[in-house]
């Protein structure tokens, strides 16, 4: 199998760790994704991008086991599912960041992203509200993951603060951060940008950057703006109306005619 050419020049990305075939999905009479596959291979940033309607959050959501296709399978690390629900996703690796932030604002960063670790825990709930014996000694170990989160993430100043005080791109940050406890083989980025402002954008650019090249996770990324996917991506997959239309290199999805035809808005 080729190896794909790394988007920064120094990472090494390996073999396909996610492969999504001929998945079909759709609501009543409504078609959501019509026969739709690509692949992920391990280490890249791979975005999904399409103009609004195209099917990409449909798509993230048959991957983590929110929705059940009609037809086809997605194999994960050598595994085939045609149906998965999402905490056993969770369990093989796979994490995910919704477009619409689902924090619990009444709590602070710190418990927000422990929450993340709820998969990670294995002392029973008697024994977490008692905190005694290995309990205590597991809570600590996971708030020491959870600290080295909120560092690399810089949100130190806030680690105690309730999350529905903060600022939107903080927010956005946190739930990153909260997606980074489950410790994922494969990241899902349901628009991580979407209502920040320039100097956020570039704020959380970089923190997938980092996420990718120094945990070594892969990236799934849907998000509009193209000058981000064009500037982070390693590979760019297109879809509109349900269907996939590009797949390739930022270059060569840029100069696509029908993916240039969609963006504008012509000849559909």
């Amino acid at each position: 199998m080729s190896e794909a050419a790394p988007a920064q020049g120094t990472k090494k990305i390996g073999e396909v760790i996610l492969d999504v075939n001929n998945i079909s999905l759709s609501f009543g009479g409504v078609k959501a994704l019509t026969d739709i596959s690509f692949n992920v291979r391990e280490h890249e940033i791979r975005a999904i991008i399409g103009p609004n309607g195209a099917g990409k959050s449909s798509m993230l959501n048959c991957i983590n086991g929110v929705y059940t296709p009609q037809k086809g399978a997605i194999t994960f690390r050598g595994q085939t599912f045609s149906h998965m629900d999402s905490h056993q996703v969770a369990l093989m690796g796979i994490g995910r960041t919704f477009q619409n932030l689902a924090l619990f604002k009444g709590m602070s960063v710190i418990d927000n992203i422990m929450t993340g670790r709820n998969l990670k825990i294995k002392s029973n709930l008697l024994m977490q509200a008692l905190r005694i014996g290995p309990a205590q000694r597991e809570e600590e170990m996971h708030r020491e993951k959870v600290e080295l989160i909120i560092d690399f993430l810089e949100i130190q100043a806030y680690r105690k603060t309730p999350v529905g005080q903060l600022p939107y791109g903080l927010q956005k940050r946190v739930d990153l951060g909260r997606a980074l406890a489950m410790e994922p083989q494969v990241l899902l980025l349901d628009e991580p940008m979407a209502g920040m402002n320039v100097e956020e954008k570039q704020d959380m650019c970089r923190f997938v950057l980092d996420v990718n090249e120094e945990f070594g996770t892969t990236v799934v990324l849907i998000e509009h703006d193209m000058g981000v996917v064009m500037d982070i991506s390693d590979r760019v997959v297109v879809l509109d109306y349900g269907k996939k239309i590009g797949d390739g290199t930022p270059d060569e999805v840029r100069n696509n005619e029908e993916v240039i035809s969609a963006y504008l808005g012509t000849d559909h």
